[in-house]
């Protein structure tokens, strides 16, 4: 193909089956570094998830399609690469964004900026476009999409004056302010350098009343006021939690019993596992306490199953890391130091580490992107080196993004005669992949997978989610009993 001189707007086909780009400047004294990255798009102009974004912090993406491929000066002049393997591309990407954004400046101070297009196979040039800039921080040079089977590319030449967590927002990447901003006091630099928020310093429901409906004692349902009730356990610890939380735990006790009851799987006992997504789009989820209210939840759940009322827990993004158990006396504390998410920053390179409390997770270690299939091996290599006489539930919260269909779907077939039942479930109406169809999966013993997904699970009675929660369980149990998995 002969190399092609682009102007803003116009486009080409790509016959190459993988491509770099090149986006290349000249500074002087004063001038800003520039760092390129791409995003992958939907068929609606949105990533999946904060997994779909590639740039210096997350050089890779899980499919191993795009990569950033770093810097090399040549003289006065840099150039800052992206790999793109087209036919890598899953089958969901339409688009592929290419941007840069400038640290300390803006690209007007840069001179010959242009981007290249590359064949990755030869090396040979597939296209120039030069491009102009004056107050913008942030620059999309062009974009590869996908047009009836065939790759394409389109110089596009859009600046930003709000840098890259500007380019980032429009495109669906979650950010959020500096802490202690507001949108009304937040500076333009703060702006440009947002982080995920720290973890809240305790839940913000450990002094809230107890939800309304069945579950309270203003309007006791039927089965929780009947002499036949189930009585709730009594664990390790409780007496020490702070008065309106051991007052939620006891009542929210006695509905998971009376859930059981329903399901006819009364006094059943199980080792239970909680399993939290920290991946970056979680991070409001996090911030506004959501996911804290999720554990103080589960903890009852745990308390009413597991004869020493803990759960063993994981937290997972890109990499899975297991959390220290959770004992019920312990609850606030336990809530207070890992209930976390994303301390590594999106987008500011050299942000000092913040000081890690004894067992507390380096949470950048963990990453941003979704690979449920690392956490759920790294579960299922805990259940067979720690066996145990009652069966385990598996408690897996996540708000979506699931790309990982291929590997999740053998995991969780694995792990199909193995003494475990994995509850799943969506936190949000998001893209929940393979989890959806389990129910309908042929080739299984039994079906060890539930899901489920609400809107805003803040607003789901105790009765109602914990019914939900453990509809599947008890059948599970007794089918798995039958077949001799437990």
């Amino acid at each position: 193909m002969t190399a092609t001189s682009m102007s803003k707007g116009g486009n080409l086909p790509v016959a190459a089956d993988a491509v770099r780009v090149e986006i290349g400047w000249s500074g002087g004294p004063g001038a800003p570094d520039a760092d390129v990255s791409a995003l992958l798009l939907r068929a609606d102009g949105r990533v999946r998830d904060d997994g779909d974004f590639v740039f210096y912090n997350q050089p890779q993406h899980a499919s191993g399609a795009v990569r950033h491929l770093g810097k090399l000066q040549d003289g006065g002049g840099t150039t800052d690469t992206v790999g793109v393997d087209l036919g890598a591309l899953e089958p969901e990407i339409e688009r592929v964004v290419l941007g840069a954004s400038a640290d300390g400046g803006t690209f007007g101070q840069l001179s010959g900026l242009r981007l290249r297009l590359l064949d990755a196979g030869t090396g040979e040039q597939l296209a120039l476009f030069e491009m102009e800039a004056t107050t913008e921080t942030a620059f999309i040079g062009g974009e590869l999409y996908r047009r009836a089977g065939q790759w394409k590319f389109r110089a596009v030449g859009q600046g930003y004056a709000s840098g890259l967590a500007g380019l980032a927002t429009d495109f669906g990447i979650s950010v959020d302010e500096e802490p202690g901003t507001t949108a009304s006091t937040a500076s333009p630099a703060a702006a440009t350098a947002p982080t995920f928020p720290p973890a809240p310093p305790a839940s913000p429901y450990a002094s809230a009343p107890p939800r309304p409906g069945p579950a309270t004692p203003a309007s006791p349902s039927p089965a929780s006021s009947s002499p036949a009730s189930p009585s709730p356990r009594l664990v390790k610890g409780e007496e020490h939690l702070p008065v309106d939380m051991r007052k939620r735990l006891s009542l929210r006790k006695e509905q998971v019993a009376v859930s059981l009851r329903k399901h006819g799987a009364e006094g059943v006992s199980a080792r239970v596992i909680l399993v939290l997504d920290a991946s970056g789009s979680m991070s409001f989820l996090y911030s506004k306490g959501v996911v804290a209210d999720v554990v103080e939840r589960m903890a009852a759940v745990a308390a009413q199953l597991d004869d020493d009322g803990e759960m063993q827990a994981w937290t997972f993004a890109s990499n899975p890391a297991r959390l220290p158990d959770l004992a019920v006396g312990d609850l606030p504390q336990w809530l207070q130091l890992h209930v976390r998410v994303g301390e590594l920053t999106l987008f500011r390179r050299r942000k000092p580490r913040r000081g890690l409390l004894p067992g507390q997770v380096d949470m950048r270690a963990v990453g941003v992107q979704n690979e449920e299939q690392k956490v759920i091996a790294e579960v299922r290599a805990y259940v067979r080196e720690h066996p145990a006489a009652a069966p385990t539930l598996v408690l897996f919260f996540s708000d979506g993004g699931v790309h990982r269909n291929r590997e999740i779907e053998a995991e969780l077939r694995q792990a199909a005669d193995e003494p475990v039942f994995w509850q799943f479930v969506g936190l949000g109406r998001s893209d929940y992949g393979v989890l959806e169809r389990f129910d309908t999966l042929p080739g299984r013993r039994v079906d060890n997978v539930g899901f489920f997904a609400v809107d805003d699970i803040g607003d789901l009675p105790d009765t109602e989610l914990y019914d939900r929660l453990l509809s599947e369980f008890p059948s599970w149990v007794r089918e798995a009993r039958r077949l001799g998995i437990i």
